[in-house]
């Protein structure tokens, strides 16, 4: 486990499943977030029970309050070559109650941690869209930048095209 004051990073267990099956079903906590196909609370927990082993190529962790030992989010570092020394990373707080207070700042900055001394990634990188600021300043906050903008690449819930920044961090860039 990573372990801040705020917060933990671990392994996401079977369990997990109801709370992943309330925030991707809260419009307000999905609407920037690209959802796959609608999926029941048992194939949820069937996909929990199956989920691979995190490895260099895709690790998933879940954001836990150490104050009450709440699952509040997921965090992963994904599309991890050692050759290439790059990874992509997502984030998002499923917990509203979370959304201040510096949760997604600390678990951001562990993982970022992680990506850099135990992964030796060079650069990871982010996808965001332009409208969602609360976002994109805590990836200011923490060191990224913008590198571009990609135009009406995504679809919202309210089913229009959005504009998406892409920001990267390199090895060394992380502010504490």
């Amino acid at each position: 486990m990573l372990t801040g004051e705020l917060v933990r990073l671990r392994a996401l267990e079977p369990s997990d499943a109801e709370s992943l099956y309330r925030w991707v079903h809260d419009d307000e906590v999905g609407q920037w977030m690209n959802n796959d196909h609608p999926l029941s609370l048992d194939q949820l927990r069937k996909r929990g029970e199956d989920r691979k082993t995190n490895t260099y190529g895709l690790v998933v962790l879940g954001i836990e309050a150490v104050a009450d030992d709440k699952l509040i989010g997921v965090i992963d570092l994904r599309d991890a070559r050692p050759e290439e020394g790059r990874a992509e990373l997502d984030i998002y707080l499923g917990e509203k109650d979370y959304w201040d207070g510096g949760y997604g700042t600390e678990a951001l900055k562990l993982m970022c941690r992680y990506g850099f001394n135990v992964m030796r990634l060079h650069l990871i990188a982010l996808w965001v869209v332009a409208e969602n600021e609360r976002a994109r300043h805590v990836y200011r906050k923490v060191g990224f930048v913008e590198d571009g903008r990609h135009r009406e690449c995504f679809r919202g819930n309210d089913g229009k095209y959005h504009d998406m920044y892409l920001m990267s961090l390199l090895e060394g860039e992380l502010k504490d």
